[in-house]
């Protein structure tokens, strides 16, 4: 069985599929990210959808593998007894339809591959009418069709509910398969050529990437990281997914299965910040006014997260026919946690378009206003308890956290009217929300008798979120109750060098059952805050651990085990490279630009 981070991701900026090491693409989903799947093998089995292509007889992983430099071109290497062959796979930016290419190129000797295609619509449950047009073989099944053209001298067979190809390949030779899927009510989009394709998608990435101003340590992995958040976001909107997957477990055979194909608000300050900080201000402005979309109307209707354009209805189901990753279980499609109050969202957006304002970004005319109505409706709202950061069902409490980003709403308001007489706004009433606000978090949310935050009032338990306070300027970094929560939460939540997001052992707080792995995003926030408090060395040790994890390609799941040493949760998660970049920033960017 594979494991998580045995996978690649490949991409257009609308979708993306999961490669594993043995030629196999095991998750797609057409047109869109948020679509339903035609390749599923990922959280079921062959039957569920997937498309293979390696040498004839080979089981197992290949040979080795590796992106084209600055690329999300990737390059897949068999060596066998009769020669060496490299599989190259990607998808390229869109005109019309979403192409998936995949060009087969003999290396030395010569070699018989074999390619295995089974489409599976609906996450795995519709098996298609597959026939032949023009030399093609083209898969219909309602509402979708998907084409798959090869060379011509390439022969096609269907068998055992999939289609067949084998050919033999000579170094130097070549053969290409595009899998290009549309609407079945329309007719096939126009044929794209995959080595022009191919060549055109090595340079338009490779001229991406040569815009990165970072030029610190590790910045090969600061690259794939932003390479990540570029093909995690939805190009015709600007929307960031948090992940292009769903149900990748948190515990091997578990319950915690997720559905991460959306857009999270709390990831947008920091996102905004990791894009505008390594010269990515286009790909900043289009998030930003991404979030500007989604957050317009009734600020009492504001969600934690949206679809990919925005949309607000995002209804939870489960999908029984297929056994999940691992046997982990439910496989979830949809994310409930839309519904849930979390106050730290308002926070988030106010402190993403105060960054954005102070950055430069164009301003737009209805951007404030928008922030008066949101912090109007805060004014009344914020005693509320919620769900907080972590998307909890266990109920409502008064998360310390989002009190802090409560305050941080309120801060940023009052700063942008300090610094612009001639904006309109309650400047003496948010001031006294925010001093209000900090009294209360500072008498209600921390443990005198232990020194540390805690992560509701009342409560003893602690949460990595808390590790913020500095980083948002709740208190100052070298404050002694900053500096006795950093501690307290690296030696309680610690666990084998890494950090756990909260305890879920005994405590009733997300309502769930069974444990989960330490949260990667919460480690690089662990390093932020040592480095904050005058530890830089400690900080530094631990991002070179957390860069270590990464796989053999540099991506990073949600969540990490490691007393199994595995990767766990969706994959690859935006808020883990996001905290990767930002963490380099923090620690190494005084050097870089010294």
């Amino acid at each position: 069985m594979p494991r998580i981070e045995d996978y690649a991701l490949i991409g257009d900026e609308q979708t993306a599929a999961l490669v594993g090491k043995d030629g196999s693409v095991d998750w797609l989903c057409l047109p869109r990210f948020d679509s339903a799947s035609c390749f599923a093998r990922l959280l079921g089995d062959e039957d569920s959808g997937h498309w293979r292509i390696a040498p004839k007889g080979a089981e197992g992983e290949c040979s080795r593998r590796a992106y084209r430099p600055g690329t999300l071109v990737l390059d897949t290497e068999w060596e066998t007894d009769e020669g060496a062959v490299r599989v190259t796979d990607l998808m390229p930016q869109r005109d019309r339809a979403p192409d998936l290419v995949r060009v087969v190129e003999g290396l030395r000797g010569e070699v018989t591959v074999r390619s295995t295609l089974r489409l599976r619509f609906d996450y795995g449950s519709v098996m298609p009418w597959v026939r032949r047009s023009d030399g093609h073989r083209v898969a219909v099944a309602g509402p979708d069709s998907v084409w798959l053209r090869s060379e011509p001298q390439v022969r096609t067979w269907g068998e055992d509910y999939g289609t067949h190809s084998e050919f033999t390949v000579k170094e130097g030779e070549s053969v290409a398969f595009v899998l290009t899927w549309h609407p079945s009510h329309e007719p096939r989009p126009p044929q794209i050529d995959p080595y022009d394709a191919l060549r055109a998608s090595v340079e338009d990435w490779q001229a991406w990437s040569a815009r990165c101003r970072y030029d610190g340590p590790h910045k090969d992995a600061v690259l794939r990281s932003l390479i990540t958040l570029k093909a995690l976001t939805y190009v015709p909107t600007g929307g960031i997914v948090a992940a292009p997957t769903t149900s990748l477990p948190e515990e091997l055979g578990g319950v915690r299965n997720w559905d991460y194909r959306y857009c999270w608000l709390r990831d947008s300050t920091l996102t905004l910040g990791a894009l505008l900080s390594c010269g990515y201000q286009e790909e900043a402005e289009a998030w930003r006014d991404w979030l500007l979309r989604a957050v317009a109307g009734d600020p009492a209707d504001l969600q934690i997260m949206y679809g990919l354009a925005g949309e607000r209805r995002l209804p939870e189901f489960e999908v029984p026919w297929l056994a999940g990753f691992g046997g982990s279980k439910p496989v979830r499609i949809g994310n409930e946690a839309v519904n849930q109050l979390q106050l730290d969202v308002y926070g988030e957006v106010m402190d993403s378009l105060s960054l954005a304002r102070s950055s430069g970004l164009p301003s737009k005319p209805h951007m404030w206003s928008i922030q008066c109505s949101l912090m109007e409706f805060l004014r009344s709202a914020w005693q509320q308890p919620d769900e907080g950061l972590w998307e909890v069902r266990g109920g409502r409490r008064h998360f310390v956290h989002s009190k802090v980003m409560v305050w941080v709403a309120a801060d940023r308001a009052v700063r942008a009217l300090e610094a612009n007489p001639k904006m309109r706004g309650d400047l003496e009433g948010w001031r006294a929300m925010r001093d209000e606000v900090h009294r209360e978090v500072c008498e209600k949310g921390y443990d005198a008798e232990r020194n540390t935050f805690t992560q509701s009032y009342g409560s003893r338990e602690l949460d990595a979120s808390l590790l913020l306070i500095p980083r948002v300027g709740f208190l100052p970094a070298d404050d002694p109750r900053v500096v006795g929560t950093v501690e307290a939460i690296r030696d309680e939540l610690g666990h084998h060098g890494f950090l756990r997001r909260y305890s879920t052992d005994g405590t009733t707080v997300d309502g769930l059952p069974g444990d989960e792995g330490t949260f990667l995003v919460c480690s690089f926030w662990l390093a932020d805050a040592l480095h904050m408090i005058g530890r830089t060395k400690e900080a530094r040790e631990l991002f070179e651990r957390l860069v270590a994890l990464t796989n053999d390609l540099g991506l990073l799941s949600e969540e990490y085990d490691p007393v199994h040493e595995r990767h766990l949760g969706n994959f690859p998660q935006a808020f883990s490279h996001i905290g990767l970049v930002n963490t380099a920033l923090a620690l190494f960017g005084d050097e870089e630009a010294g």
